[in-house]
């Protein structure tokens, strides 16, 4: 294995965990410290878990429904704390935008994770 394949292998899951640790700050924290993009709030939503979803694919191909199981305790945890404050609000269709976008990046991490040479 090249070692830049190697390299990428140990820093996927860092990188997983980085951004969904992102996306949990991002969802918690006060209206006025979330990032904002110029893509439509739920466009936004799913390409977050999108991104998050591939490198959790691409991190652990081997462990691809723990790793969705991760993303989907972690939506809807997130949908229920957001409840708990009183500028935000959990709905369920944005859980539903969320495992939309995590569903579409996993499936695309795994499958490529799964043409990467192995060693």
């Amino acid at each position: 294995m090249s070692p830049v394949l190697m390299m990428a292998r140990k820093i996927l899951p860092f990188a997983a965990w980085l951004v969904l640790g992102f996306i949990a700050f991002a969802t918690l924290s006060p209206i006025g410290w979330r990032p904002q993009s110029l893509l439509p709030v739920d466009l936004e939503r799913a390409a977050a878990f999108a991104l998050a979803g591939l490198l959790f694919g691409l991190a652990y191909p081997r462990h691809v429904l723990w790793a969705g199981l991760v993303l989907a305790l972690g939506i809807v945890g997130l949908e229920l704390l957001q409840t708990l404050r009183p500028d935000r609000h959990g709905r369920e269709l944005d859980v539903l935008v969320k495992f939309g976008g995590a569903v579409l990046g996993l499936g695309l991490g795994w499958l490529a994770a799964r043409r990467l040479p192995q060693r």
